[in-house]
């Protein structure tokens, strides 16, 4: 079942919302490919950090 803004996994709890709104749609790329849930996503979760810092964006929601 592909993750969204009111059900995704609780590892990205801690994320801010524009990061993981990130994080979410690039772990449902990833599942949508065939990855291992738990691998989709700590990459997704790693991929969105990365992207939020490269654009100055808050990582967390009290940053």
């Amino acid at each position: 079942m592909p993750w969204n803004a009111d059900y995704f996994p609780p590892s990205m709890r801690h994320l801010s919302a524009v990061a993981r709104d990130k994080a979410i749609a690039i772990a449902n790329a990833l599942l949508a490919e065939g990855m291992d849930e738990g691998k989709a996503i700590r990459i997704a979760i790693a991929k969105a950090k990365e992207w939020a810092q490269d654009r100055g964006l808050p990582l967390r929601d009290d940053e």
